[in-house]
C-alpha cells in the first residue's frame, strides 16, 4: 500500500534526459558509484552495480566516480 508523502511513491527518474548504463563486464564491484549517488538508486547485487531507473535523475556523478569507466551516459528516450 502506497501512502501519501511516501518517497517511494515519488518516482523521479522521468526528469532525466540521459541515463547511466553500467557495463557488467567492466564493473569491479567497488561500490563507489552506490556511495556517491545522491538518490541512493544504485545498489550492489552479486558484486555488480545495479541502477533503479525509477529514481535515477541522470546527474552522472556515478560516471565520474567509476575508477574503471564501467558507466556511460546514454540518451534516454
Amino acid at each position: 500500500m502506497i501512502t501519501k508523502n511516501n518517497s517511494l511513491s515519488n518516482k523521479t527518474g522521468n526528469w532525466r534526459t540521459h541515463r547511466p548504463e553500467i557495463d557488467p563486464k567492466k564493473c569491479i564491484g567497488c561500490s563507489l558509484c552506490a556511495k556517491i549517488c545522491p538518490e541512493a538508486c544504485i545498489e550492489m547485487k552479486e558484486r555488480l552495480a545495479v541502477i533503479d531507473y525509477d529514481y535515477c535523475k541522470g546527474c552522472a556523478l556515478c560516471v565520474r566516480e567509476c575508477p574503471v569507466k564501467a558507466i556511460e551516459m546514454k540518451k534516454d528516450f
